[in-house]
């Protein structure tokens, strides 16, 4: 039988695995399948050649029960209907997970930001508002950077949406840049939730991280900062860190600071001084206290799984582990992380980025690390805990405490 990779089917296999062991109502298990609303638009674009040029572009509104929405828009050749519903549910049951007063949304645009100049970007950006303003906003659905998209888009979708409504309105978006109203800490939020998660486990599993070693598939934002906050705060040895070209690696450990530096001067991770070039696929099963894929979707398989040799695997990525893979999981000592537990930091950043907007007052670096700190440090030992009592796998012990929570909104509201 073929592996399942499309994402959204494995959101809903995670999903139906969480409704069984709560014993969910039919017509509620129902309706939490399958998004609430989705909306779909051709961005037409002239571009730098003179030529005009469509783009398809989706908004995903999966469950407003408890708040509203909220998601990235995501930049990418090859992004599907499929992989934003998957990512608006997981947004959904991420916000539950940690506690804040959202539901999920994700959007995408299908398009290549290595091969468009910044005006087509800025172009696209804009376009993607006026397909979809009258349905986002600060009380209704509130976007945020994702994949190949960052404080510059959000600049210009805010831009764009306050010239249509015709006032400022900074809460509308979230991860913009600090002059326009974006919070201190919010770059490093993702990858610093992730550490937070690491530290509570290696607590549990008392692992000293200071003695420890770890590989991070990835060195984008999410990836980057998780392998310098773990460097830096705890000392642990960073084995390797990937890019999408190659992974590099040291059996004495990488600066993780410099081999940065270097990827940001010269385009890629590849040459850095004193380390050699391994596939993606080796930095995953090397030997490492701590494995952190934190790049796209599907990087542990069942051909995979087995391979590991990790103790702590932390999902920093969206998606990084299929439904086959999780069964071998399970059969392992591996302590597993799930992705909308591990990854929260972001979106909890960005909750407190909206908080700021909405009341005009802005929180020192410290403040708002603080307050990430505390939520991230409770969801983890709830869940943890929750998995502990219920002797259930960590991934199906936050699905089912967050979708009890988004079960008790719906019902509460009348939904089911």
């Amino acid at each position: 039988m073929a592996e399942e990779k499309n994402l959204f089917k494995i959101a809903q296999l995670q999903l139906d695995e969480a409704a069984k062991f709560l014993k969910l109502e039919p017509k509620l298990h129902k309706l939490l399948r399958e998004p609430m609303r989705v909306f779909k638009a051709n961005l037409k674009i002239k571009m730098d050649s003179g030529k005009t040029k469509t783009f398809s572009a989706f908004r995903v509104q999966y469950n407003d029960a408890r708040g509203p929405c909220k998601g990235g828009i995501r930049y990418h050749p090859e992004e599907t209907l499929d992989t934003v519903k998957a990512l608006a549910a997981w947004m959904t049951w991420k916000c539950a997970t940690v506690g804040i007063p959202y539901g999920g949304a994700k959007g995408g645009v299908v398009c290549n930001p290595k091969e468009l100049s910044i005006l087509e970007l800025e172009k696209i950006s804009r376009a993607y508002i006026r397909a979809f303003w009258k349905y986002v906003g600060p009380d209704i659905d509130v976007p945020a950077p994702d994949v190949y998209t960052s404080g510059r888009e959000m600049a210009w979708m805010l831009d764009e949406y306050e010239k249509i409504v015709g006032h400022k309105s900074p809460a509308m978006i979230t991860g913009k840049p600090l002059a326009l109203g974006g919070s201190l800490g919010r770059d490093a939020a993702t990858g610093y939730g992730t550490v937070i998660c690491i530290r509570e486990a290696a607590k549990h599993l008392k692992i000293d991280l200071k003695k420890s070693t770890a590989a991070i598939q990835g060195a984008g934002n999410v990836g980057g900062w998780t392998a310098k906050l773990l460097q830096e705060k705890f000392g642990t040895k960073i084995m390797a860190i990937s890019d999408s070209k190659c992974a590099i690696y040291s059996e004495n450990g990488l600066n993780v600071e410099k081999a940065l530096a270097h990827k940001e001067k010269i385009g890629q991770l590849h040459g850095f001084m004193g380390t050699k070039c391994i596939t993606n696929e080796q930095l995953l099963e090397l030997e490492v206290d701590v494995l952190v894929p934190a790049a796209m979707e599907n990087q542990i398989t069942k051909e995979n799984t087995r391979r590991l040799n990790c103790k702590i695997l932390a999902e920093a990525a969206n998606g990084p582990t299929t439904k086959e893979a999780d069964g071998i999981l399970k059969r392992t000592k591996i302590f597993q992380i799930p992705d909308f537990l591990c990854n929260a930091g972001g979106v909890t950043t960005s909750y407190l980025e909206w908080v700021q907007n909405r009341m005009g007052y802005y929180w020192k670096l410290d403040e708002v690390n603080s307050k990430l700190d505390e939520v991230m440090t409770k969801a983890f030992w709830d869940v943890t805990n929750f998995a502990g009592k219920n002797k259930i796998p960590m991934r199906v012990a936050a699905y089912a405490l967050a979708v009890q929570k988004v079960a008790e909104a719906m019902k509460l509201r009348g939904l089911a």
